[in-house]
């Protein structure tokens, strides 16, 4: 009976001293923070000395071992897992453009990534793109060393130069032939007066350029297309992946400020004769270009093969220098790895940060992690996700099953800073159907019935932060983040992970998706 009871006196001492040590653990996670918080200091060397990050760029692969390497420092295991390659990679050198005459301006654009440059500096006059196969033949000669303006608006895409862009351009070449026999046959019926219902040939905003291969053959500098402020460019990933080194890009493709185009364009209309100069530094290299994630651990001590896991993508646009998308993920979980480390954490279960390759290019390196790792599927307690902007983790919304694992998790979290209260809630009503995707690197995780609750986080300061302003144009620049949010961020994130690795067990799926 004595040794039953000394059992349980050592098993409750075990637990007592294990609680102890982890609540010692998070006071040190806190004082650090306090102390010496980096957060900003790796968000500036990500953005300000790396730089934008695409897919294929030298500042990506800098990037994803530049992460490795501090992780490693900090003692974290750290795999470097390759996801996949392109063809070729791309890195964005600088770019200027002026108007050349007495209303001489500087002009405010952007091209593309995986798009070509100009071969130098180049000058040349600027025309209209034609719209129909007439226009074309009356101004083809006019279109060697010329740039042309093209119709549509701006919202981040190249033009498509593709065969399924050639085939789209025909047909809406043919339909604009029967708008003009059809105008000509009213003109004809109103003996060549101007008739009210005469029909408008067509401003295609999905395909424009509608003569982009006999204008490229007739020797054209580039085209200019119209874009609203602040300029958002992407890339066309079907163009891409039929790239190689030697059948690559060859005409500039311009997004130039609206207000700036529309100057233009009435010059042009007036049949004006000036000149645009770019000097566009588009560099390609050649393939197989390899990406890769980063996936470092921080070992648990009871249950090794058992996992809280939290990350955010390396890779962003390169027009900016992608702090806020998705820097505003990268630093706090870097910052949040080294907190628990400078602390000696020792989890019970596994922590995983997971920095993510080419989630820009379509969630490739998450998709890749979790189809390659179906056996931990049912041993990940939650994947947290952070790619929303550089606003305060300051909130989480559980399912009930889940609410007093976390309640354990956050307790310390309002006693950090009075500023920014934590609130935990329980979510109401029927749980949701599992997703069967999304747009960031959770996707993959929920879509296969694995927990992704993340942090709610909000602006309670009132710095008026705005995605939209900065999702993939060219102001997702450092100066858009907010230190005080992103340091307090990467505390929470650092105190909930370590705390739920050392629970008893794994947070409970109950409830977590409705049952289809």
């Amino acid at each position: 009976m004595k040794m039953k009871n000394l059992f349980v006196f050592l098993i409750l001492f075990q637990s007592v001293f294990l609680f102890a040590q982890d609540g010692k653990v998070v006071d040190r996670i806190i004082k650090t923070a306090a102390e010496d918080n980096r957060t900003m200091q790796h968000l500036d060397v990500l953005t300000n000395r790396i730089g934008g990050r695409i897919t294929g760029s030298d500042a990506c692969e800098n990037a994803t071992y530049w992460i490795a390497s501090l992780l490693k420092g900090w003692g974290l295991e750290v795999q470097m897992q390759e996801v996949g390659e392109l063809p070729v990679g791309f890195n964005r050198g600088a770019w200027s453009g002026k108007m050349l005459d007495d209303d001489g301006m500087t002009l405010h654009f952007a091209t593309p990534s995986y798009t070509s440059g100009t071969k130098g500096v180049q000058r040349g006059h600027v025309v209209m793109e034609p719209k129909t196969r007439e226009q074309f033949e009356q101004m083809k000669g006019k279109l060697k060393g010329a740039w042309v303006l093209i119709t549509g608006t701006n919202a981040g895409w190249p033009v498509d130069y593709s065969h399924v862009g050639d085939s789209t351009r025909a047909g809406m070449i043919a339909e604009n032939i029967k708008i003009k026999r059809y105008n000509d046959s009213i003109a004809a019926f109103n003996r060549g007066k101007d008739a009210a219902n005469k029909l408008p040939l067509k401003e295609f905003k999905d395909a424009p350029a509608l003569f982009y291969k006999e204008m490229r053959a007739a020797g054209i500098l580039g085209t200019i297309q119209a874009s609203p402020v602040p300029i958002r460019v992407l890339y066309d990933r079907k163009n891409l992946l039929k790239m190689d080194f030697d059948h690559l890009p060859s005409c500039p493709d311009i997004k130039l400020d609206e207000h700036q185009y529309a100057v233009i364009l009435q010059k042009v209309k007036e049949r004006r004769y000036f000149q645009l100069e770019f000097d566009i530094r588009n560099y390609f290299k050649p393939g197989p270009v390899k990406y890769h994630n980063v996936i470092a651990i921080i070992k648990g001590s009871k249950y090794p093969d058992e996992y809280v896991m939290s990350g955010g993508h390396i890779d962003s646009f390169d027009v900016a220098s992608g702090a806020v998308d998705c820097g505003t993920g990268v630093a706090p979980n870097l910052e949040a790895a080294r907190l628990i480390a400078l602390a000696g954490g020792k989890p019970k279960r596994s922590i995983v940060f997971c920095f993510w390759a080419a989630e820009e290019f379509g969630l490739w390196g998450s998709k890749f992690w979790v189809e390659h790792n179906k056996d931990k599927w049912s041993r990940i307690s939650n994947y947290f996700n952070r790619d929303g902007g550089p606003t305060v983790a300051n909130a989480l919304t559980v399912p009930p099953a889940m609410y007093k694992a976390f309640q354990e998790a956050t307790k310390q979290l309002n006693g950090i800073n009075p500023d920014f209260p934590f609130t935990l809630k329980m979510r109401e009503g029927d749980p949701p159907s599992r997703p069967n995707g999304g747009s960031s690197d959770h996707a993959y995780f929920a879509k296969n019935g694995m927990p992704v609750i993340s942090f709610d986080t909000a602006d309670p300061k009132g710095y008026d932060f705005q995605y939209g302003e900065i999702w993939h144009t060219e102001r997702d620049t450092y100066n858009m983040s907010i230190p005080e949010y992103m340091e307090h961020s990467a505390v929470v994130t650092a105190i909930v992970l370590y705390n739920l690795a050392g629970q008893d067990k794994l947070l409970s799926r109950e409830g977590l998706y409705r049952e289809e």
